[in-house]
């Protein structure tokens, strides 16, 4: 009689109570085993999908042949189970046959022999797959050894079109596991898949000859041609504005409050174009300020005083776009970013995975800095398309890396090698670069007539929102004067306790929404400035309303070299004002300007504006209608893509003789009426002036000095020996360098310099080394950034 102890017992009856969960583990194998399968050989039949490249396979079957080592092993286990299992039985029965002279048979689990049966089954058919799947992936590495032989036979061609594709390679090599972007498009450390990569991804290499070319990416195609109509429903553009940001529902607010005036805007200029026809543009409106990634410190302060400037421009832009009728897309994040751009998984090496969706892309600086980390190559081949608003402008001199580099203007925000005028202002700083712009809200003669007859005589508001700019040295001696003569009144944030910088006798009303604001400029016969924030949207406003602006006058003038704000800016430009457009494009008797720390000079100032009534004014580049026909021209007519300019990598310019004369009974060039060629140009060539500036003035200001504007398009006219020699200057050595003061006259030795490189071609800058030669050109009443016939 067979005898077990105890412990046996024990043991048995144990693995028994466990035997129904063990059946679910045995399942659960066989379920894990099919879904193994079937992604493994999933990934087999799906290799060859249409536009994969060919070593997409390679990698795919090394996987698999992984899997087929992990199918053996999984059989190997089950064969294993079997045979301890079936001791268990033997032991079970045997435990059975003792239990059953006593009536205690345990009838509640499936016999063990039927167990071990499907056991048995399962792992039989993980056996019989293994071998099929064995067979299957010879049979793929048999069908790929064709292609797999020609890949391994790839060799670096040395193709004179190509310098760089050598090198290229080399950099593959060491650096393609850098970014996951390269496995993304298919780069698996072979040297066909750096050349496949580097010829059709990116464009370093010559196309393979034995390349398929389906599996290539999708060639750039035209974009289709759609006529764009004036829109006059704003509502869709609120939508796709989208919220939950403060700064975001300020804009929307604004456009809504400016709806009407958009629209009677696009009305008038639909007439003045007399049905002309244009093209409806792709566009993409990124602001980069406000995502996350780049801290977005303006929502916060939205309703706290914070600085509004560029949420106007923004809105406005956003407007004038929409109303013109294009297609936009906007976003405020990067991954919306990513998604309208089509940029690949990985650390933004590789070039976008299509081609770019859109005719130009507007962005600010922070914009600007994100798409280059994540459109790698695109970013350069697509650059001409880039708009970028930009509060205070980039000089040329700053925008030119290497020049930058070389000279001392190289700063955080500069070094982009664009064409100056892709940078877009505020205020027209500098006509290299383009004016953009923003709106105020235009008075009917109704409305205007109204403020006159409500204007208090005595009442002045103080241009700063925020406690910090009440902080300002020495403003209780001019306050103190400004109290003989006006109540004083404050809008400035506070959230329980009133600001201790704002002196007692100015009558703080808090921050006020727009409308109110409004209202009270609409009271008031003064809007004063402390000096800071520099040329901001409000005092236009406050013009526009009826109040006459006063703002202190800087001594020295504020610039980079001397003032913290300007540190760092990608501009050397000298501020001799809070607000320089309005002291020179409208001046008295709206604006004034005096020296703060000249007490006799301020109480003067004071006592006239008492005297005199101003109409509430706003410059026609500032309404609706100015910023809609600016816009609408430059979109219709600067193409920096199809520029006949160099680039900066095409070498020195070679100038034509162009045919320029000498004004009758002047010292200036002019372009002849008779002249045929550029009579398409943009602006019109027949609108260009040439002078010589005084030593030591810059462009923009020899061009103003004559009423006129600086225009950087014109420089190629000017850059010829054949042009000193029409103006009567005598050249004793003529030199061609890369400076951005170039062309210009060195009287000390009767030197002339003529510009090397294109981009430098700069309206600002001097030396009272050089007379510099100017290109000029008429401009239209109250629309500096067009010429007369420039619409």
């Amino acid at each position: 009689m067979i005898t077990i102890n105890s412990d046996g017992k024990i043991m048995v009856r144990r693995c028994l109570v466990t035997l129904r969960p063990f059946r679910l583990f045995v399942l659960g194998i066989g379920f894990f085993t099919l879904c193994f399968l079937m992604t493994s050989l999933g990934g087999q039949f799906s290799a060859r999908r249409l536009g994969d490249s060919p070593f997409t396979v390679h990698t795919e079957v090394i996987g698999a042949l992984e899997s087929r080592v992990v199918l053996r092993k999984m059989s190997d286990l089950l064969e294993l189970m079997v045979k301890r299992m079936d001791t268990m039985v033997r032991l079970e029965n045997g435990s059975e046959l003792h239990r059953g002279d006593k009536g205690h048979i345990i009838d509640r689990f499936p016999p063990g022999a039927k167990l071990m049966e499907k056991i048995q089954a399962i792992a039989q058919n993980v056996s019989d797959i293994a071998v099929k799947v064995d067979q299957i992936l010879r049979n793929s590495v048999i069908h790929s050894k064709v292609s797999e032989g020609q890949r391994d036979q790839c060799e670096v061609p040395n193709d004179p079109k190509y310098p760089d594709c050598s090198a290229k390679v080399e950099w593959m090599h060491a650096r393609w596991t850098s970014d996951p972007c390269y496995a993304f498009f298919g780069v698996d450390g072979t040297e066909c898949s750096f050349l496949i990569y580097l010829s059709e991804v990116e464009w370093f290499c010559p196309l393979m000859s034995w390349r398929n070319q389906t599996a290539m990416l999708p060639a750039s195609k035209p974009l289709p041609e759609v006529q764009a109509s004036f829109r006059s429903n704003l509502s869709h553009l609120l939508e796709l504005i989208g919220s939950g940001k403060e700064s975001l529902i300020f804009m929307k607010k604004r456009i809504k409050q400016l709806a009407t005036h958009w629209v009677l805007a696009a009305q008038r200029l639909e007439a003045k174009l007399k049905g002309a026809g244009r093209d409806q543009k792709q566009i993409l409106i990124h602001i980069g300020f406000l995502t996350e990634e780049s801290g977005d410190v303006f929502s916060p302060r939205v309703l706290k005083g914070g600085p509004l400037g560029e949420m106007v421009q923004w809105a406005d832009i956003l407007a004038v776009l929409f109303v013109l009728g294009h297609n936009l897309k906007i976003t405020v994040s990067l991954k919306e970013l990513q998604s309208n751009l089509g940029v690949p998984p990985g650390r933004g090496s590789c070039p976008l995975t299509i081609p770019l969706p859109f005719d130009l892309i507007y962005t600010d600086y922070h914009g600007l800095q994100q798409m280059k980390q994540h459109m790698g190559l695109s970013f350069k081949k697509y650059r001409c398309r880039f708009r970028v608003i930009d509060t205070f402008g980039t000089e040329p001199a700053y925008n030119h890396e290497e020049y930058a580099t070389l000279h001392g203007y190289r700063t955080n925000w500069g070094y982009w090698n664009f064409n100056p005028k892709q940078f877009m202002t505020m205020f027209p700083h500098t006509p290299d670069n383009s004016f953009m712009g923003f709106v105020s809200e235009e008075l009917n003669s109704t409305e205007k007539d109204l403020i006159k007859n409500n204007k208090a005589s005595n009442m002045a508001v103080v241009y700063g929102k925020e406690a910090s700019i009440w902080k300002m040295q020495g403003k209780e001696k001019f306050l103190g004067i400004l109290n003989k003569y006006m109540e004083i009144h404050g809008t400035v944030y506070y959230e329980t306790q009133r600001p201790p910088e704002v002196p007692a006798f100015v009558k703080n009303h808090g921050l006020l929404p727009q409308q109110e604001f409004q209202q009270l400029l609409r009271k008031a016969k003064l809007f004063i400035g402390f000096g800071f924030p520099y040329e901001g949207p409000a005092p236009l406003e406050a013009i526009a309303n009826g109040c006459i602006f006063l703002q202190s006058r800087f001594s020295p003038p504020h610039s980079s070299l001397n003032h913290e704000f300007f540190r760092g800016k990608p501009t050397s430009r000298e501020v001799f004002s809070q607000h320089p457009y309005a002291e020179n494009f409208i001046g008295k008797p709206h604006v004034w300007t005096v020296d703060y720390n000249n007490s006799e000079e301020f109480e003067a100032a004071i006592k006239a504006i008492m005297k005199i009534q101003v109409d509430p004014y706003l410059p026609y580049e500032y309404t609706c209608e100015g910023m809609l026909e600016r816009i609408y021209a430059y979109i219709q007519h600067q193409d920096f893509c199809t520029t006949t300019e160099p680039s900066p990598l095409m070498g020195p310019p070679q100038p034509a003789r162009a045919p320029t004369s000498l004004a009758p009974n002047t010292t200036h060039l002019v372009w002849p009426h008779n002249a045929s060629l550029g009579s398409e140009a943009w602006p019109p060539f027949h609108s260009f002036q040439g002078w010589l500036a005084e030593t030591g003035r810059t462009c923009t200001d020899a061009c103003l000095d004559r009423g006129l504007i600086c225009e950087p398009s014109f420089f190629h006219f000017l850059n010829t020996q054949d042009a000193f020699l029409k103006l009567n200057v005598s050249c004793d050595r003529t030199e061609s360098e890369m400076n951005h003061l170039y062309p210009a006259f060195a009287q000390l030795g009767q030197e002339c310099y003529l510009q090397k490189e294109p981009i430098l071609y700069s309206c600002a800058g001097s030396n009272t080394k050089y007379r510099r030669l100017c290109p000029c050109r008429d401009f239209q009443k109250g629309q500096v950034a067009l010429c007369q016939h420039c619409l």
